[in-house]
C-alpha cells in the first residue's frame, strides 16, 4: 500500500511540476549571475544577502557546525564514553539479545536505518521513520514527537518499546551485571561496578553527544575555501535561504529550529497511516500533526524521509514543498470550531514557484552539507560468561 501511495505521488508530483514548468524556465542560469553569488557568498555570511524569513521569525544564520560540547572534557569522561558505546553496540540490552541500538543507529547509513520506518522486535514495523543520532546533543527534546526532555530521558523508550528492543528497563541492570566483561568498564566509569538504570542511561547519552558530524564541503566553503562548492552549490544556498522559503524552520549551524511544524502529512482519520505527532505528547489540539524540524546536517545519507519515511527521492520531497505540500491531501489553513482536531498546515509552508533547475541547485546544496561515511571503530563487547 505505502509503495503504490509513494509511486502515485511520484508520477503526479513529478508530471505536474514539469507541466507547470515552462521550457525557459528550466534554461541554464546565466554566467553572470552565478560570478555574482559566488562573490557574494565567498564574503563572511554576515555580509550574505538578507534571508528571506516570514513576520516573526527568530533565525540564526548558517554557519560552521559546532562540535560537541563534551569535546573540552572528552579525555576525562572517556571512560564513561567507551562503557556507552559497549552499551550502544551490544544486543543483549534487547529481550531477544539479537538487536541493539545500532540495529536502527548504523555507522554507515548516517547513523539512521536506510528503511522508511524501523524495524524491531520479531520484525515488527514501526509507524516512525529513524532519526538519525548523529548531533543528537544539539537538540532540546528527543522523537518526532518531542516527548522526551533530554538524551537521558530518551534512551529507555526504544529499550522497553514491545516493537523496538522490548526489553524490561527495570529488569536490565540485573541483566548487565551478570555479564562479568561488565564489572572493569562501570568501575572505570563510575567508581564501582554498580549496574543501575541511571547509570546505562547516562552512559549511552553521554556516547550519544559524541557523534558528530564531520567535516562537510559547505564548512569548507565557509572556511575560505571557495572551490569546495559549485556555482550549482552556490546558486542553492542562495535560494534555500530566499526563493526556497528553506530558513523559517532550517536555519542556524545545525539547520534546525528545534521546533515542531505541521506539513501536512498527518494522514488525518486514515485508520493505518494517522499520525498526531505532537499532539500525542502535549494533548493540545493545537498540535495536532506537528513534528520536529529535523537538521539538515548530513540530510542525504538518512533518506527516506519524513517522519514516516514516505518519500524516498529528493527530487519528490522538493516537489512537494514546491506545491505548498497539497499533494498528500486537502490542506486546513486555518482551526475549526466544528472539529478543532483538524490538522492546521503551517503559515510557512506555500507554493513556491520554482523551476526545476532552482529544485536541482537547493538539492546539490544539501549534498554539500554531507560528508561521506568514515571508517569507525567498533567496540569489542564483554564476554558472554557470567560473573561469579
Amino acid at each position: 500500500m505505502k509503495k503504490s501511495v509513494y509511486l502515485v505521488v511520484f508520477i503526479f508530483g513529478v508530471s505536474a511540476f514539469l507541466a507547470m514548468s515552462s521550457p525557459s524556465a528550466i534554461t541554464s542560469v546565466d554566467k553572470p549571475l552565478l560570478d555574482s553569488l559566488r562573490y557574494l557568498y565567498e564574503r563572511s555570511p554576515d555580509r550574505w544577502p538578507k534571508a528571506s524569513l516570514d513576520s516573526g521569525v527568530a533565525h540564526i544564520e548558517l554557519g560552521v557546525l559546532p562540535g560537541s560540547p563534551l569535546d573540552p572534557y572528552k579525555d576525562s569522561l572517556q571512560p564513561l564514553i567507551d562503557l556507552g558505546k559497549t552499551l550502544f553496540f551490544d544486543p543483549r540490552l534487547s529481550g531477544s539479545e539479537q538487536i541493539s541500538c545500532s540495529s536502527c543507529h548504523a555507522p554507515d547509513l548516517g547513523w539512521a536505518d536506510g528503511r522508511a520506518v524501523a524495524v524491531g522486535h520479531d520484525h515488527q514495523r514501526g509507524k516512525r521513520n529513524t532519526q538519525s543520532v548523529k548531533n543528537s546533543w544539539f537538540y532540546t527534546t528527543y522523537f518526532w514527537d518531542g516527548r522526551a526532555s533530554s538524551l537521558e530521558n530518551q534512551a529507555p523508550n526504544p529499550i522497553e518499546n514491545p516493537i523496538e528492543m522490548h526489553q524490561d528497563f527495570e529488569k536490565l541492570p540485573a541483566k548487565i551485571a551478570e555479564i562479568k566483561g561488565y564489572k572493569p568498564l562501570f568501575t572505570q566509569a563510575y567508581g564501582d561496578p554498580s549496574v543501575t538504570q541511571d547509570r546505562i542511561a547516562n552512559a549511552l547519552a553521554t556516547f550519544q553527544r559524541t557523534i558528530t558530524s564531520g567535516v562537510s564541503d559547505f564548512d569548507y566553503f565557509l572556511a575560505g575555501l571557495g572551490n569546495r562548492l559549485t556555482d550549482q552549490q552556490i546558486h542553492g544556498l542562495h535560494l534555500f535561504r530566499t526563493k526556497g522559503n528553506c530558513m523559517n524552520c532550517h536555519n542556524g549551524p545545525m539547520m534546525s529550529d528545534n521546533k515542531f511544524h505541521n506539513l501536512n502529512t498527518t494522514f488525518y482519520k486514515d485508520e493505518q497511516r494517522e499520525d498526531l505527532g505532537l499532539y500525542e505528547f502535549t494533548k493540545n489540539p493545537e498540535d495536532v500533526g506537528k513534528f520536529r524540524t529535523p537538521g539538515l546536517r548530513n540530510v542525504m545519507n538518512t533518506g527516506p524521509w519524513f517522519h514516516n519515511g514516505i518519500f524516498k527521492d529528493m527530487r519528490v520531497v522538493m516537489t512537494q514543498y514546491n506545491m505548498g505540500m497539497r499533494m498528500l491531501g486537502a490542506v486546513i489553513t486555518s482551526p475549526s470550531r466544528e472539529e478543532p482536531m483538524k490538522p492546521v498546515i503551517s503559515p510557512h509552508v506555500r507554493t513556491l514557484s520554482l523551476n526545476l533547475e532552482e529544485i536541482n541547485a537547493i538539492i546539490a546544496f544539501m549534498e554539500s552539507l554531507s560528508e561521506s561515511p568514515g571508517e569507525f571503530d567498533f567496540p569489542e563487547l564483554p564476554k558472554k560468561e557470567l560473573a561469579k
